[in-house]
């Protein structure tokens, strides 16, 4: 009897065919090995969709507004410091106060309905009630009466009181970023994840919000697109408000749908969300607030007492002076460059588009940075940026006939030059804040110890962001009033941008060796610890 034994090439056949079998499965199990566990997802992906909608309408509403007051009757760019001081600050005010009573009678889940809803019913009114009649709300006469007798620098605050509805949506749309993103959804996140969860998701969190930049920006262009299609005599601009408005007003319901089903589906389930955690937290959370809240008092002289705190708040105060004085100029340009309420509202929505894919490049870019040249090249990128961008549009500004037959060349005038020069450096100063900037700021507050990072973030919030965002206006406020425009006044802000500049380089390099030496420390006393621990 013969045995038929198989041959090498079948061998060899049949080999292949199980080690790619083989390879498949390994390939396969790590891709599943590499996707979030299904309790996970759960929670992760309705929390995304919640982000991505109030981004969507946060880039919306940051475009509606600014082109609602730019663009209004006798209004201009000159308006904005005024806005953020004598407006926007103190209805923050109020606001914090206001949500500070809410949140000790009501529980989590319904502070965020009461302050979600009533936003997206005035976004609603404005666009079907309040705009169509602005012709008999908005007192023109009185003002001009007003007017006549007061000195030309007031023109700008009269604005305010002029277009009042405009100034109301203005401070509504820039409250909603405050107030829906940073309060109601990040807090609300940092309920119910982990930290290993935020750590490893938060970073998506970020490029999903600049896919909402991308997406929102593009419908607000499409949107401001439709007038060529509209017939004679039609106001464009309402029907444009229309289906802005609309879209909000669509994203935020599913806001709110989603926000339900993680109210109903996800933090009922033990497997997302710790439930017996998430009461001592919420029974906790108050004291914790009181113990870390601070006076403004008690923040400024902690500013004064900590060199690194101080350092800190410099930064943080630089950003917010430098990229408002830069960025009021851009925009009285740009409504000379576009007068049309929808033309200029299709150039924002090009912005906000451009904005998310240079963030999204920028994060990154961003990573090398850090890993490549460390925090203090980090932390200097972000005034770089700001300084040489802002420089070359103030030029641009200043001396409009020397760059004339640069921008012949282009095929452009110097005005479009100017514009676009202020675009990119809007887009880079942004992109370089988010990816750079703020990881920076917040990295700084690591090595410390627990009573500065508590008290530290406390000052520089009760502090810093306030002077960073009212000081540019302030300082555009004084001149308009000194020099009668803020087309008078660009040369002087050419000058106090490259002074703060200046002074954000010295902080910041000072600020490197300090934290270079502090998380040299913080090492050296972890290793202390743990060989006493091992003893």
């Amino acid at each position: 009897m013969s045995i038929t034994r198989p041959n090498s090439s079948s061998l060899n056949s049949s080999s292949a065919l199980i080690e790619n079998e083989q390879q498949r499965q390994t390939f396969l199990q790590k891709m599943k090995n590499k996707l979030p566990p299904k309790h996970e997802i759960k929670k992760l992906l309705p929390l995304g969709m919640m982000f991505f909608c109030i981004l969507f309408n946060y880039t919306i509403l940051r475009d509606t507004k600014d082109v609602l007051m730019v663009t209004a009757p006798k209004s201009g760019a000159e308006v904005i410091p005024f806005i953020k001081t004598y407006v926007n600050l103190p209805m923050a005010i109020l606001f914090t106060i206001l949500y500070g009573k809410t949140t000790d009678r009501f529980e989590q889940k319904e502070v965020f309905y009461i302050f979600t809803i009533p936003f997206l019913f005035f976004f609603a009114a404005f666009a079907w009630t309040i705009y169509p009649n602005v012709g008999w709300l908005h007192p023109h006469v009185a003002i001009d009466a007003l007017a006549s007798v007061l000195p030309a620098g007031a023109s700008a605050p009269l604005s305010l009181v002029r277009n009042w509805s405009f100034t109301l949506f203005y401070t509504l749309a820039e409250m909603w970023g405050s107030v829906v993103v940073s309060l109601l959804f990040w807090g609300f996140a940092n309920e119910v994840t982990t930290v290993d969860e935020a750590k490893k998701y938060y970073p998506l969190f970020g490029m999903g919000a600049n896919v909402a930049l991308i997406f929102s920006g593009q419908f607000v262009k499409w949107v401001s697109n439709m007038r060529g299609s509209l017939p004679p005599g039609v106001d464009a601009w309402g029907v444009s408000l229309k289906y802005l408005m609309g879209g909000v007003c669509a994203s935020g319901a599913v806001l709110l749908a989603t926000f339900r089903f993680m109210q109903d589906k996800v933090l009922n389930d033990p497997q997302c969300v710790d439930v017996e955690k998430r009461k001592e937290v919420a029974a906790a959370r108050s004291s914790k607030k009181k113990r870390a809240r601070m006076s403004t008092r008690e923040s400024f002289k902690f500013l004064l007492d900590s060199k690194y705190i101080r350092d800190l708040a410099t930064l943080v105060i630089g950003y917010g002076m430098c990229i408002n004085i830069v960025e009021v100029s851009w925009k009285a340009k740009l409504k000379a460059a576009f007068p049309d309420p929808n033309a200029y509202s299709a150039f924002m929505g090009n912005f906000s588009s451009a904005t998310g894919v240079a963030t999204l490049t920028m994060m990154l870019l961003g990573r090398k940075i850090f890993k490549k040249f460390g925090w203090g090249v980090a932390a200097k990128v972000t005034p770089t940026m700001i300084g040489v961008t802002g420089l070359s549009f103030f030029a641009l500004t200043l001396f409009p006939g020397v760059v004339a037959p640069l921008a012949a060349t282009f095929g452009t005038s110097p005005l479009m030059l100017a514009v676009l020069v202020g675009a990119i450096q809007n887009i880079l100063s942004k992109s370089s804040k988010y990816s750079l900037f703020d990881p920076c700021k917040e990295m700084a507050y690591i090595p410390l110890d627990q009573e500065s990072k508590t008290k530290g973030k406390a000052a520089v919030d009760v502090i810093g962001n306030p002077m960073g965002k009212s000081g540019g206006a302030l300082i555009q406020q004084f001149l308009i009033f000194a020099v009668g425009s803020l087309a008078a006044a660009t040369p002087y802000l050419a000058v106090i941008l490259s002074g703060i500049i200046f002074f954000w380089f010295k902080a910041a390099n000072s600020l490197s060796v300090q934290f270079e030496n502090a998380m040299r420390m913080s090492i050296v006393q972890k290793k202390q610890h743990e060989v006493k621990m091992h003893k």
